[in-house]
């Protein structure tokens, strides 16, 4: 296994994935639910972000191609997806427990487009592509896996800080989650949006 290239695939994903900055979207999404129920969404939301990856590592090319869908599609896809959720999160949506069910919640937004963003998604596609032999894929693979893992382990373990915020704090959190992920959102759609232009001028 070429130990290079794992250090930089694990690199590069942990700082597209950011695991202490998804700390407080988590928390803010799975504040109301149960202890169980937080542990159940974190893995939850992990297995499906390593499936998703594992899958566009694989077949990512093939599959847009066979939709006739760019890459910035995707990206403001992701965007919108998350706009939707930002401002469940900064009006107060999301703050009865009775409305939400932990594995929607672990699928959408935590899954995806959070962990298996469209950042995450194309760095892993560029990778494969680079990756030339056995050796290659050995490592690209342990590293997503190790990303995730390191994701899980934090995601985990944040369920103390719930019981240091109590209720008003984890209120606080929520509006500043909300904030943040709105501006990620925004991020997405801008970044969608200046890679369109750049396509079709150079189409042009």
């Amino acid at each position: 296994m070429d130990l290079k290239l794992f250090g930089e695939v694990f690199v590069t994903l942990l700082v597209i994935v950011d695991p202490p900055g998804m700390m407080p979207i988590f928390l803010a999404l799975t504040g109301p639910l149960s202890v169980l129920e937080r542990n159940r969404a974190a893995w939850q939301a992990v297995a499906l972000a390593l499936g998703v990856i594992v899958i566009f590592a694989v077949a990512g090319q093939t599959l847009l191609a066979y939709l006739h869908v760019d890459l910035p599609a995707l990206q403001a896809a992701g965007g919108l997806l998350l706009i939707l959720v930002a401002l469940e999160l900064l009006t107060g949506k999301t703050d009865d427990p009775t409305k939400q069910a932990t594995a929607n919640i672990a699928l959408v937004p935590l899954g995806t487009p959070l962990l298996a963003g469209p950042g995450a998604i194309v760095a892993t596609m560029l990778f494969v592509q680079r990756a030339d032999g056995p050796a290659d894929f050995s490592a690209i693979g342990a590293a997503i896996v190790a990303v995730m893992l390191t994701v899980w382990i934090v995601l985990r373990f944040s369920g103390g800080i719930v019981k240091v915020l109590r209720p008003g704090g984890i209120e606080v959190l929520t509006r500043i989650a909300g904030l943040l992920l709105a501006a990620i959102a925004v991020q997405l759609i801008a970044d969608a949006i200046a890679a369109f232009v750049a396509q079709y001028n150079g189409a042009g």
